[in-house]
């Protein structure tokens, strides 16, 4: 069962995120800061991360930054209701990330995790 670590500040995003992941099989552990979700990673291995750009206590883009210190291949989505995520693009840290734009259906969630695991050269399970 793939692990995703979700890391956002808004409660019901992070709920309405894992509820979609939960149903179709995958193992969720939530995050309300980039520094809990930070510790998290390192209190064990995940499969993918979903990071809020636009987090209380810091910036997502030093989350995603950080992760990828830790695991380059990491595969990550960003999310932001802000703004276009263009400047993704910029920095060799967030190479391959994928962006989704809040608010977004269920299905544009799935297939954004399936993009960034593809981007990252692994496989979904099928059930997704």
């Amino acid at each position: 069962m793939p692990r995703v670590l979700i890391i956002d500040d808004q409660k019901d995003v992070r709920a309405m995120v894992a509820i979609v992941l939960r149903v179709n099989h995958f193992e969720v552990v939530e995050a309300e800061s980039g520094a809990a979700g930070l510790k998290a990673f390192a209190d064990g291995p995940f499969d993918v991360a979903i990071v809020d750009i636009f987090l209380g206590d810091t910036s997502g883009v030093d989350v995603i930054s950080s992760l990828r210190e830790r695991a380059p291949a990491l595969p990550v989505i960003a999310v932001s209701g802000m703004t276009t995520l263009d400047f993704m693009e910029q920095s060799p840290h967030l190479a391959n990330v994928v962006c989704l734009q809040k608010p977004f259906r269920p299905n544009d969630l799935l297939q954004a995790l399936r993009k960034a695991q593809s981007a990252a050269g692994d496989e979904l399970p099928a059930a997704v």
